[in-house]
């Protein structure tokens, strides 16, 4: 795994994420396009982490605390890249984040039929909080 780079993203790597999360993640977000991307990384420049190797984004995930809660989000690793420990790399990174702010719990965001992602994150100790439940409301049209 030595080969494998984990860095925080720039604005000047917006259009390749977009095109990552659509070959690469499950599902999408309200925010994947410009404009959110941009804003993520404008408000807070380390919390997007990129997982690159031979100069080719292989990973992502979005590592975002607000004071109160530490979230996971878009844990995406390529398709051609999976069962490498690229995810782990990336979650380590994360956590390790995470700690260095104060955060003590992490929560994820995981599609419920997504049962790939299951095994993925439970094999890094994570674990379903079936009490839970996510509530939305979109803010535009």
């Amino acid at each position: 795994m030595s080969d494998l780079h984990i860095r925080c993203a720039d604005l000047t790597d917006i259009d390749a994420v977009l095109r990552f999360w659509r070959e690469a993640a499950e599902g999408t977000s309200i925010s994947d396009d410009h404009d959110g991307v941009a804003r993520l990384i404008s408000r807070d420049p380390e919390a997007l982490l990129l997982a690159d190797r031979d100069g080719r984004l292989v990973g992502s995930v979005i590592a975002g605390f607000d004071g109160w809660r530490c979230s996971a989000y878009r844990l995406a690793v390529h398709p051609d890249c999976r069962r490498q420990g690229i995810a782990t790399a990336l979650m380590e990174a994360a956590e390790h984040r995470f700690l260095a702010l104060g955060g003590r719990r992490v929560n994820a965001m995981v599609l419920e039929a997504n049962d790939r992602a299951h095994r993925t994150w439970a094999s890094g100790g994570y674990h379903r909080e079936d009490h839970w439940r996510r509530w939305v409301k979109p803010l535009t049209g």
